[in-house]
């Protein structure tokens, strides 16, 4: 497993966000395997899934993967509130990969996943509505309290820039 990203994707956006998520997607894809059935890649499910980045080949277990610049905080933020509570609900959720990043270095820091069976409704919390004011008003967003994850729900597999055996 290597901890560059590949900067060279990001050239074509501006958007901080943008560059960050091209980058960590494709390092996700070229880098991880299955922790459920060992096979050596995901794959990257089409854009706009709710809840849904990456699938594995052949177990089908669905990953949803999330980036935060700097240190992975107390919270990470996500999408819409509706959706991840249903999502988390459905026979079919994901497991969740965790990435701390550092895109001036175009390095991993930390890399973790959190296994579906330890995301209960108590873990997303529910933001503000947006403004009605704003371009999509009243849509409401959610944080994953990734605090109140326990740390032997969170299997790392890179710490603070190390990457850990597979084993």
């Amino acid at each position: 497993m290597d901890t560059c990203l590949d900067m060279s994707l990001a050239a074509a956006y501006t958007s901080h966000s943008q560059r960050a998520r091209v980058v960590t997607e494709d390092w996700v894809e070229r880098n991880m395997y299955c922790p459920r059935c060992g096979s050596g890649h995901l794959e990257h499910l089409k854009a706009n899934r709710p809840v849904a980045d990456f699938a594995c080949p052949r177990c089908g277990e669905i990953f949803e993967s999330k980036a935060q610049r700097g240190a992975l905080g107390r919270t990470i933020a996500d999408g819409a509130y509706d959706t991840m509570i249903r999502r988390i609900h459905e026979s079919n959720n994901p497991d969740f990969l965790f990435m701390a990043y550092d895109l001036d270095l175009g390095r991993v820091k930390d890399f973790l996943i959190v296994p579906k069976h330890f995301f209960v409704d108590s873990l997303i919390e529910k933001r503000k509505p947006l403004a009605p004011t704003a371009r999509r008003a009243g849509w409401t967003g959610c944080s994953i309290r990734l605090d109140e994850v326990p740390s032997w729900c969170r299997i790392a597999l890179i710490r603070c820039g190390l990457v850990e055996d597979k084993d």
